[in-house]
Protein backbone atom coordinates (compact mmCIF):
# COMPACT_ATOMS: atom_id res chain seq x y z
CA UNK A 1 0.00 0.00 0.00
CA UNK A 2 1.15 3.61 -0.20
CA UNK A 3 2.01 5.89 2.55
CA UNK A 4 4.22 8.55 1.15
CA UNK A 5 3.91 12.22 0.50
CA UNK A 6 5.80 13.63 -1.89
CA UNK A 7 6.13 17.54 -2.35
CA UNK A 8 8.66 18.96 -5.08
CA UNK A 9 8.97 22.39 -7.25
CA UNK A 10 10.96 24.19 -9.13
CA UNK A 11 12.52 22.21 -12.28
CA UNK A 12 11.66 24.15 -15.13
CA UNK A 13 11.58 21.71 -17.73
CA UNK A 14 12.23 23.03 -20.82
CA UNK A 15 13.29 21.95 -24.12
CA UNK A 16 17.25 22.74 -23.96
CA UNK A 17 17.04 21.05 -19.78
CA UNK A 18 17.39 17.75 -21.10
CA UNK A 19 18.72 16.23 -18.34
CA UNK A 20 16.52 17.57 -15.37
CA UNK A 21 14.01 15.99 -17.78
CA UNK A 22 15.33 12.56 -18.28
CA UNK A 23 15.60 13.00 -13.98
CA UNK A 24 12.24 13.91 -13.56
CA UNK A 25 10.81 10.79 -15.95
CA UNK A 26 13.09 8.20 -13.69
CA UNK A 27 11.63 9.94 -10.56
CA UNK A 28 8.00 9.48 -11.89
CA UNK A 29 8.46 6.00 -13.00
CA UNK A 30 10.36 4.72 -10.01
CA UNK A 31 9.76 7.34 -6.67
CA UNK A 32 6.75 8.58 -6.91
CA UNK A 33 4.82 5.67 -8.46
CA UNK A 34 5.40 3.94 -5.05
CA UNK A 35 4.15 7.30 -3.20
CA UNK A 36 0.30 8.33 -2.30
CA UNK A 37 0.33 11.61 -3.18
CA UNK A 38 2.77 14.11 -5.51
CA UNK A 39 2.41 17.91 -4.89
CA UNK A 40 4.24 20.41 -7.25
CA UNK A 41 4.61 23.25 -6.00
CA UNK A 42 4.66 25.48 -9.08
CA UNK A 43 7.37 26.33 -11.82
CA UNK A 44 7.32 22.27 -13.18
CA UNK A 45 7.87 24.23 -16.37
CA UNK A 46 10.39 26.76 -17.17
CA UNK A 47 7.50 28.71 -19.29
CA UNK A 48 3.97 27.62 -19.91
CA UNK A 49 2.18 29.47 -22.43
CA UNK A 50 -1.34 27.62 -22.76
CA UNK A 51 -2.48 24.28 -22.65
CA UNK A 52 -2.34 23.87 -26.54
CA UNK A 53 1.75 23.81 -26.39
CA UNK A 54 2.54 20.53 -27.84
CA UNK A 55 6.02 21.71 -28.61
CA UNK A 56 8.62 18.37 -26.80
CA UNK A 57 9.29 17.29 -24.20
CA UNK A 58 5.44 18.75 -23.40
CA UNK A 59 3.63 15.41 -24.56
CA UNK A 60 6.36 13.47 -22.86
CA UNK A 61 6.20 14.96 -19.72
CA UNK A 62 1.98 14.65 -20.29
CA UNK A 63 2.11 11.23 -21.02
CA UNK A 64 4.02 10.20 -17.65
CA UNK A 65 2.03 12.71 -15.79
CA UNK A 66 -1.02 10.04 -17.08
CA UNK A 67 0.80 6.31 -16.44
CA UNK A 68 1.38 8.02 -12.79
CA UNK A 69 -2.32 8.64 -12.20
CA UNK A 70 -3.95 5.95 -13.55
CA UNK A 71 -1.19 4.19 -11.32
CA UNK A 72 -2.83 5.42 -8.23
CA UNK A 73 -0.87 7.78 -7.34
CA UNK A 74 -2.45 11.04 -7.00
CA UNK A 75 -0.97 14.36 -8.03
CA UNK A 76 -1.42 17.92 -6.94
CA UNK A 77 -0.17 21.08 -8.36
CA UNK A 78 0.22 24.42 -7.13
CA UNK A 79 0.69 27.27 -10.33
CA UNK A 80 4.07 28.76 -10.32
CA UNK A 81 5.26 32.43 -11.75
CA UNK A 82 6.26 30.45 -14.69
CA UNK A 83 4.05 28.29 -15.63
CA UNK A 84 0.76 30.18 -13.62
CA UNK A 85 -1.02 29.38 -17.42
CA UNK A 86 -1.23 25.76 -16.69
CA UNK A 87 -5.22 25.06 -17.06
CA UNK A 88 -8.18 22.83 -16.91
CA UNK A 89 -7.25 21.02 -20.01
CA UNK A 90 -3.69 20.01 -19.23
CA UNK A 91 -5.10 18.62 -15.79
CA UNK A 92 -7.62 16.79 -17.90
CA UNK A 93 -4.87 15.22 -20.05
CA UNK A 94 -2.73 14.01 -17.26
CA UNK A 95 -5.33 13.69 -14.03
CA UNK A 96 -3.78 16.38 -11.94
CA UNK A 97 -5.67 17.81 -9.53
CA UNK A 98 -5.19 21.99 -9.28
CA UNK A 99 -4.59 23.78 -6.23
CA UNK A 100 -5.29 27.03 -4.86
CA UNK A 101 -2.58 29.56 -4.60
CA UNK A 102 -2.60 28.96 -0.83
CA UNK A 103 -3.36 25.71 -0.13
CA UNK A 104 -4.11 23.58 3.19
CA UNK A 105 -3.62 19.70 3.81
CA UNK A 106 -3.82 17.68 6.85
CA UNK A 107 -0.97 14.94 7.59
CA UNK A 108 -1.69 12.94 10.82
CA UNK A 109 -3.46 15.55 12.21
CA UNK A 110 -1.03 18.65 11.45
CA UNK A 111 -2.33 21.11 9.11
CA UNK A 112 0.02 22.09 6.73
CA UNK A 113 0.03 25.36 4.33
CA UNK A 114 1.31 24.88 0.79
CA UNK A 115 2.11 27.33 -1.38
CA UNK A 116 4.35 28.40 -4.63
CA UNK A 117 6.26 31.03 -2.34
CA UNK A 118 6.27 34.02 -4.85
CA UNK A 119 3.07 36.34 -2.47
CA UNK A 120 5.61 35.34 0.41
CA UNK A 121 8.29 38.12 -1.79
CA UNK A 122 6.27 40.57 -0.72
CA UNK A 123 8.92 43.05 -0.82
CA UNK A 124 9.43 43.08 -4.25
CA UNK A 125 6.82 45.45 -5.62
CA UNK A 126 7.46 45.20 -9.40
CA UNK A 127 7.03 41.69 -8.99
CA UNK A 128 3.40 41.46 -6.92
CA UNK A 129 2.35 44.52 -9.25
CA UNK A 130 3.07 42.22 -12.50
CA UNK A 131 1.31 39.33 -10.67
CA UNK A 132 -1.81 41.25 -9.82
CA UNK A 133 -1.94 42.22 -13.79
CA UNK A 134 -0.80 38.78 -14.85
CA UNK A 135 -3.59 36.66 -13.07
CA UNK A 136 -6.15 38.97 -14.60
CA UNK A 137 -8.65 36.94 -16.79
CA UNK A 138 -8.45 40.36 -19.34
CA UNK A 139 -4.20 39.50 -19.43
CA UNK A 140 -4.74 35.99 -19.77
CA UNK A 141 -7.21 35.97 -22.21
CA UNK A 142 -5.40 38.31 -24.21
CA UNK A 143 -2.66 36.25 -23.81
CA UNK A 144 -3.95 33.07 -24.72
CA UNK A 145 -5.48 34.51 -28.32
CA UNK A 146 -1.92 35.07 -29.69
CA UNK A 147 -0.83 32.36 -32.23
CA UNK A 148 1.07 29.61 -30.20
CA UNK A 149 4.35 30.90 -32.27
CA UNK A 150 3.84 33.77 -31.28
CA UNK A 151 3.54 33.29 -27.93
CA UNK A 152 7.00 30.84 -27.66
CA UNK A 153 8.84 33.83 -28.84
CA UNK A 154 7.13 36.25 -26.22
CA UNK A 155 7.99 33.97 -23.29
CA UNK A 156 12.01 33.55 -24.30
CA UNK A 157 11.86 37.33 -24.44
CA UNK A 158 10.30 37.11 -21.36
CA UNK A 159 12.70 34.46 -19.61
CA UNK A 160 15.69 36.81 -20.64
CA UNK A 161 14.19 40.02 -19.27
CA UNK A 162 13.53 38.34 -15.67
CA UNK A 163 17.25 37.37 -15.81
CA UNK A 164 18.55 40.71 -15.94
CA UNK A 165 15.71 42.21 -13.79
CA UNK A 166 16.93 39.46 -11.22
CA UNK A 167 20.31 41.00 -12.22
CA UNK A 168 19.31 43.96 -10.71
CA UNK A 169 18.02 43.56 -7.53
CA UNK A 170 19.03 42.56 -3.45
CA UNK A 171 19.15 38.80 -2.66
CA UNK A 172 16.60 40.46 0.33
CA UNK A 173 14.07 41.63 -1.98
CA UNK A 174 13.76 38.42 -3.76
CA UNK A 175 13.35 36.11 -0.05
CA UNK A 176 10.17 36.06 1.43
CA UNK A 177 9.32 38.43 3.93
CA UNK A 178 9.14 36.76 7.14
CA UNK A 179 6.09 38.80 8.55
CA UNK A 180 4.27 38.19 5.35
CA UNK A 181 4.92 34.29 5.83
CA UNK A 182 3.79 34.54 10.21
CA UNK A 183 0.74 37.01 9.07
CA UNK A 184 -0.23 33.63 6.27
CA UNK A 185 0.15 31.01 8.83
CA UNK A 186 -1.87 33.08 11.44
CA UNK A 187 -4.83 33.57 8.73
CA UNK A 188 -4.52 29.70 7.83
CA UNK A 189 -4.26 27.76 11.58
CA UNK A 190 -1.08 26.22 10.11
CA UNK A 191 2.22 25.70 12.18
CA UNK A 192 3.98 24.40 8.63
CA UNK A 193 4.98 26.13 5.91
CA UNK A 194 5.86 24.52 2.48
CA UNK A 195 7.04 26.52 -0.41
CA UNK A 196 9.60 26.48 -3.10
CA UNK A 197 9.88 29.55 -5.81
CA UNK A 198 13.48 31.07 -3.90
CA UNK A 199 15.97 28.09 -4.79
CA UNK A 200 17.19 28.55 -1.29
CA UNK A 201 16.54 25.14 0.53
CA UNK A 202 16.69 24.74 3.98
CA UNK A 203 14.42 24.53 6.62
CA UNK A 204 13.38 27.65 9.02
CA UNK A 205 12.41 27.29 12.78
CA UNK A 206 10.44 29.83 14.69
CA UNK A 207 7.76 30.76 16.74
CA UNK A 208 3.82 31.96 16.03
CA UNK A 209 2.56 33.44 19.69
CA UNK A 210 4.41 30.75 21.49
CA UNK A 211 3.90 28.22 19.58
CA UNK A 212 6.80 26.08 17.43
CA UNK A 213 6.74 26.45 13.74
CA UNK A 214 8.30 25.57 10.62
CA UNK A 215 9.02 26.42 7.33
CA UNK A 216 10.54 24.12 4.58
CA UNK A 217 12.11 25.32 1.45
CA UNK A 218 12.34 23.35 -1.25
CA UNK A 219 14.97 22.92 -3.52
CA UNK A 220 15.24 23.87 -7.29
CA UNK A 221 16.31 20.66 -9.80
CA UNK A 222 19.50 20.56 -11.25
CA UNK A 223 21.08 18.73 -13.74
CA UNK A 224 23.61 17.30 -11.29
CA UNK A 225 21.17 16.67 -8.94
CA UNK A 226 17.36 17.01 -7.14
CA UNK A 227 15.80 16.79 -3.91
CA UNK A 228 12.37 16.31 -2.76
CA UNK A 229 10.73 16.19 1.03
CA UNK A 230 8.98 13.20 1.54
CA UNK A 231 6.84 12.83 4.40
CA UNK A 232 6.19 9.56 6.24
CA UNK A 233 4.78 8.35 9.54
CA UNK A 234 7.96 9.45 11.14
CA UNK A 235 8.41 12.86 9.82
CA UNK A 236 9.51 14.94 6.98
CA UNK A 237 12.98 13.85 5.62
CA UNK A 238 14.91 15.10 2.65
CA UNK A 239 15.41 12.56 -0.15
CA UNK A 240 18.01 12.93 -2.99
CA UNK A 241 16.73 11.65 -6.52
Amino acid sequence: MKHDILFISDLHLALEKTEITRRFLSFLQQRAVEAKALYILGDLFDAWIGDDDNTPPNPTIKKALRQLTDSGTDIFLLQGNRDFLLGENFCRETGIKLLEEYAVIELDGQRILLTHGDLLCSDDLAYQAFRIKSHSTEWQGNVLSKPLWLRLLVARWYRLRSYFHKRGKTPDIMDVNQQTVIEMMRHYDCHTLIHGHTHRPNLHEFTIDGIPAKRFVLADWKPLGAELLCWKKTGFEVEIV
